[in-house]
Formats: C-alpha cells, sequence, structure tokens
C-alpha cells in the first residue's frame, strides 16, 4: 500500500517519546524549514494555520514564536497527542481533526497557511490549495514544503529513506503524487494563490543518533 496515511495514528502514543526513529527524524527536520521560513514572516502575535499538524512538531514550534497556532489533521489519534502535549507544556494551540480539501474556518481567518510533507499525500490538490487561499487574509503567506517528482527524489524518499533505511514506514510516500515545480506553481495560480520564491529544502546532516536533521 502507497500513500499510508494510518501510520500517524498508530504511533501517536509514542510522538513525542523519540523512540520511533521516523517520527524522531520528523521533529529533528523542523528547526531546518523554520530557517527557511523564519525569513519570509516575523510570527509574533499572526495567526497561524499549521495545515497536516500530526502530532504537533510545527504547531510547538511556531507558538513558541509568539503565534496564535491552530492545527488540523485527519488523523484524530495523533491530534489528541498534539493536544496533551501542548497542554502539558502550557501552550496555548487549537487542534482540530478535519481534511485540508474542507478547512473548517472562515474566510480570511489566517495570517499563514504552513504545510509541511502534506501536499503530496492529500487526495485533491487543487481543492487543498482553493482552501488555503480562501482561509488567508489579504496578504496572507502559504508556506509549505513537499517534493518534487523526479528520478533523485524517488530515489532518495522510497528506495533509500523508506527501502534501505527505514528512515520512514514502507509505503508512507506514492511518487505518482509528488509534484514537480511547474505543476504546484499552476495548481496555485488555479487556486487565485500568487506563487513566490522557491528553494530546495533537505536534512542539514546527521545527528549523533544518526538521525537526519
Amino acid at each position: 500500500m502507497r500513500n499510508d496515511l494510518t501510520i500517524y495514528d498508530r504511533v501517536a502514543d509514542s510522538w513525542w517519546s523519540d523512540d520511533i526513529r521516523w517520527v524522531r527524524t520528523l521533529k529533528n527536520l523542523v528547526p531546518g524549514r523554520l530557517a527557511w521560513f523564519d525569513r519570509q514572516v516575523d510570527w509574533q502575535g499572526k495567526a497561524v494555520l499549521d495545515l497536516g499538524c500530526a502530532g504537533g512538531f510545527m504547531a510547538e514550534a511556531l507558538a513558541q514564536r509568539g503565534a496564535h497556532v491552530t492545527g488540523i489533521d485527519p488523523a484524530s489519534d495523533a491530534v489528541q497527542a498534539a493536544r496533551a502535549h501542548a497542554r502539558a507544556h502550557g501552550l496555548r494551540i487549537g487542534y482540530d481533526v478535519g481534511l485540508g480539501e474542507a478547512l473548517p474556518y472562515d474566510d480570511a481567518s489566517f495570517d499563514a497557511v504552513v504545510c509541511v510533507d502534506v501536499l503530496e499525500h492529500v487526495a485533491d490538490l487543487a481543492r487543498v490549495l482553493s482552501e488555503v487561499a480562501r482561509t488567508l487574509r489579504p496578504g496572507g503567506l502559504f508556506l509549505f514544503d513537499t517534493i518534487n517528482r523526479n528520478p533523485l527524489a524517488r530515489l532518495a524518499t522510497i528506495t533509500v529513506a523508506e527501502d534501505l533505511l527505514r528512515l520512514l514506514p514502507r509505503g508512507t510516500h506514492d511518487p505518482a503524487k509528488f509534484i514537480k515545480p511547474a505543476e504546484l506553481r499552476a495548481a496555485m495560480q488555479g487556486a487565485g494563490l500568487v506563487p513566490g520564491a522557491i528553494t530546495g529544502l533537505g536534512p542539514r546532516g546527521i545527528n549523533r543518533r544518526l538521525d537526519p536533521n
């Protein structure tokens, strides 16, 4: 099975434990992604949606930067883990269970929508982007990362990360759902979004536990 989204609920009880390597790796990658996102926006006081929040790694990082964060994800157990962790650490983050194709928020609700490791999994990319555009305020920012559909990305993500090193559970990704930059730009424009600068993002190195970070 490819594009297996059940993995997030299956590990929800251990999401913040650092016991599961692929989950730990997702947390390790947050600072590198934020290093790019931080250059685009001052988070303090901003209303931010973490679209595809899973267990809350990015949402908590944004809240710690002073943003007013809402997270949404279809994985209900992972969302419950996110709620519990935020509550235990005194972070005021609103979490909802739901799909990017049908966001339960009013028009112009957010100053920014952040979406990491999500677009390559969604059922209807055009609809998700339309919902992002609808819920963004005028001048708001859509900050994302996703996987390019090319042989190198398939080798790194499927062959190496999933099949050889098991950095991700086998079946996490469907390479047919990876998105070429030109396709993504066209889809964004079709949704009424104005594409900005796009850069490559990836692991910055290997830590002492031999995890990418």
